[in-house]
């Protein structure tokens, strides 16, 4: 029984050594390559950890050879910590800080940025560490002492609130996930990845692990073509990118700057979306331009291994539909439980919960705030059963489907009734025109600043978007809401309100609360 996630590295190098595992603009790696490079610095620092499981600290670049540095730690016993290199010198501080670990690998173009970190241990850089040799007989020993249930790798939250938390993700709860999401999107051999997402987060986990477990290939996309949509569909139609699984953003950009009426991504065949709200305008878009093409939302925490629920769109969708997220993935429980800790009756909100095999082992370095999210089961008095609490509100409609209600701490009080934001972005999405929106709260005057982006037929003056169900809604109402973490939510929106408010027009809104829900008023 594969245990491990250099089982599956060892299987497909054996399978398929000279298949491109990642691809880039630059380079390609094969399996073969990702083996030896992997070996060779997990024999390096296997001999600076001397047993010790600490985590490695590894600041790398979006590029194809940053999973063999990765995996060099897994093969040394070591978890890896994700740092990209790009990133502000306090955040990369912040996370040195609370690894406290005396061991970092880097790669040679983040090696002067390194040195003026606040660190004080010991840097290796990948490059050079690739000119050596591997030591069998040491990587052996450390597999031999490697279990299941070790932690494999600690990925930083936003920290929008505060100071980073780094998720521990143990080798077992990520291989269970990945089969989960296989099973689902049908990955094979065949299918070529196209990676969105910087890879020290949470979603590049599918982009790395899939083509071990199955010989697929990923190819990272560069950053800046997410802005150029034609050049994005060139570099994904040359590279056969047949699968992508992308935050809702990266699907809604292209579709907003009219990509489809220049080309469509030719080889697309399985779209899984996630991270936000996918609307429904946008997703017809892309399902007009692909009409064989399987698409999936996605939700779920960090916290619970990337994603819990799963929702296969079964066809073509209207400007005005709300999508459910789903229900859970095999490995995966969801439930919902009340303010009061008991049981949520059938069709009645809760806030959604999770638990199973894939629950992270908690919050490195961090034992207080792993108490407050992980706690024991209310519902389970006869034996220790740990659970998350995302802070997600949602229901269960009649068919099982997990429908969304925005967050517990997007709740403000206005004029002494509780309004959550997201029912306004919901209630702002149905007006003609508004392509994306974002609704922010002045407690100080009492106001909600509605920023959005949109087509002229949106500019209605005084025109009055009706959320028609009360204030938590009818069943068709229950909003597709926010399908992330509170902490990328929470940077989602100010990133939003930025943008907005560069490219598109700030709202002052009245809530007006009646007995037919929420009407907003452009106060403009």
């Amino acid at each position: 029984m594969e245990t491990n996630v250099l089982d599956w590295l060892e299987t497909t190098a054996a399978a398929c050594p000279d298949k491109p595992a990642f691809l880039d603009e630059d380079s390609a790696v094969t399996f073969a390559d990702v083996r030896r490079e992997a070996r060779i610095i997990g024999t390096a620092a296997a001999k600076r950890r001397a047993g010790q499981k600490k985590p490695i600290a590894v600041m790398s670049g979006r590029n194809a050879h940053t999973p063999a540095v990765f995996l060099g730690a897994v093969y040394a016993g070591c978890c890896y910590a994700p740092m990209d290199g790009t990133m502000p010198v306090h955040r990369l501080n912040s996370i040195l800080n609370t690894l406290d670990t005396d061991l970092m690998i880097v790669q040679r173009a983040f090696y002067d940025k390194a040195k003026t970190l606040d660190f004080s241990g010991t840097i290796l850089i990948a490059e050079e560490l690739l000119e050596g040799s591997e030591d069998a007989a040491l990587l052996a020993d450390c597999r031999a002492r490697a279990r299941e249930l070790d932690p494999l790798y600690i990925i930083f939250t936003s920290g929008s609130t505060g100071t980073p938390k780094g998720v521990i993700t143990a080798q077992h709860s990520l291989m269970c996930y990945i089969e989960d999401y296989a099973g689902v999107m049908g990955i094979a051999r065949e299918d070529v990845l196209g990676n969105q997402s910087p890879l020290d987060y949470i979603a590049a986990v599918r982009d790395i692990y899939l083509p071990l477990r199955f010989g697929a290939t990923t190819a990272i996309i560069p950053k800046e073509l997410f802005m150029s949509p034609e050049r994005l569909f060139e570099y994904m139609n040359d590279k056969g990118v047949t699968a992508v699984g992308w935050s809702v953003s990266a699907l809604t950009v292209p579709a907003a700057l009219g990509a489809f009426e220049c080309s469509v991504p030719q080889h697309l065949r399985k779209v899984c979306f996630s991270g936000s709200v996918m609307p429904c305008s946008c997703l017809r878009q892309w399902q007009l331009a692909l009409p064989e093409a399987r698409f999936v939302n996605q939700y779920g925490p960090t916290e619970a291994t990337a994603s819990c629920t799963y929702y296969v769109v079964p066809g073509l969708v209207e400007d005005t539909d709300v999508l459910p997220i789903g229900k859970p993935y095999p490995h995966y429980e969801v439930f919902l439980l009340s303010e009061r800790n008991e049981a949520v009756p059938d069709g009645e909100i809760g806030e959604i919960c999770v638990k199973g095999p894939i629950l992270a082992l908690g919050y490195y370095n961090s034992r207080e705030k792993t108490a407050e999210s992980f706690l024991q089961n209310p519902l389970n008095h006869a034996y220790d059963e740990r659970i998350y609490k995302t802070g997600d509100l949602g229901h269960f409609a009649p068919d099982g489907n997990l429908m969304f209600h925005g967050r517990k701490d997007r709740q403000v009080k206005h004029l002494g009734h509780r309004v959550e934001l997201g029912e306004i972005d919901l209630a702002a999405a149905k007006v003609p025109g508004v392509e994306d929106c974002c609704a922010l709260y002045d407690q100080a005057h009492e106001l909600a600043v509605l920023h959005r982006r949109g087509r002229d037929q949106a500019r209605h003056r005084r025109r009055p978007a009706r959320r028609p169900a009360g204030l938590y809604g009818a069943a068709q109402d229950r909003a597709a809401g926010r399908h992330a973490p509170a902490r990328q939510r929470q940077d989602e929106h100010a990133r939003a309100g930025r943008a907005h408010h560069r490219r598109g027009q700030t709202l002052i809104l009245l809530i007006l609360l009646t007995s037919g829900g929420i009407l907003l008023w452009n106060r403009n």
